[in-house]
């Protein structure tokens, strides 16, 4: 504080000083949030998984949501991806077969053929024999309180600069990474430093640089089904995003 003082005589020096500082530090404490708050949710459902919480032969929705977010936010997102490999038609919809074929070169299996189409059909809520890739994304995601979707739609345009509703590299060039600590090594460059921070919403195989509103709420429905209580999903959004 003397050294501040001595060194930027005026008061709007010193202003500017903290000013910049309390930047840095917001910058990094909502990346250095969305890394805890991925590696508490994979914690959580791989313990779920463990513990068998999350049983296959109980609750199969709630197995397969598990599997995807115990490998991270971007878990859901990354089946989805799976499933439109196989899609060879793109007609964006899965038969039984190919919802079979799918779920296996994820890693989710389940007993016999019989339970694939169990499972199958509570996903084809329309009876047609055919999942809507959109409509096994909703029912896929950890439900949310309203509360819970106002505070990460708040965050998302906080994110989103320019309301392009896309977020790019371009919105983040107001964030300093230097508070980074593999920025303050020389690991990384500003550039890779943005690029692991969207890389962290995205979906796997389909990173691109842009964060879509889809694949935001899609991270924070996991996040969000790792705690408990609304109070405490408001605390962390607040504190993490500055809102």
């Amino acid at each position: 504080v003397s050294w501040i003082t001595t060194t930027l005589r005026s008061q709007d020096e010193r202003a500017a000083y903290f000013n910049e500082t309390t930047v840095l530090l917001q910058n990094y404490l909502i990346m250095a949030a969305t890394a805890r708050s991925q590696n508490a949710m994979q914690r959580k459902y791989k313990k779920d998984l463990e513990s068998g919480a999350a049983d296959a032969g109980k609750d199969p929705i709630e197995f397969i949501r598990a599997t995807c977010l115990s490998r991270g936010a971007s878990g859901i997102r990354g089946l989805a991806r799976a499933f439109q490999i196989i899609d060879d038609d793109g007609s964006k919809t899965l038969n039984l077969q190919e919802f079979t074929n799918g779920l296996k070169d994820f890693g989710i299996y389940f007993d016999s053929s019989d339970e694939y189409k169990r499972v199958f059909d509570l996903f084809d809520t329309s009876g047609d024999g055919l999942i809507d890739f959109d409509e096994f994304l909703r029912k896929l995601r950890p439900p949310m309180s309203k509360t819970r979707i106002n505070l990460i739609r708040r965050a998302f345009s906080k994110l989103d600069s320019d309301k392009s509703g896309v977020v790019t590299h371009e919105d983040l060039k107001a964030y300093d990474v230097r508070q980074h600590p593999k920025y303050q090594n020389g690991e990384w460059d500003r550039e890779q430093v943005l690029k692991e921070f969207l890389a962290a919403f995205e979906t796997p195989g389909e990173a691109d640089g842009e964060v879509t509103w889809d694949e935001f709420i899609n991270y924070y429905a996991g996040v969000s089904a790792s705690i408990d209580t609304d109070a405490y999903f408001t605390v962390m959004m607040m504190k993490a995003w500055k809102l």
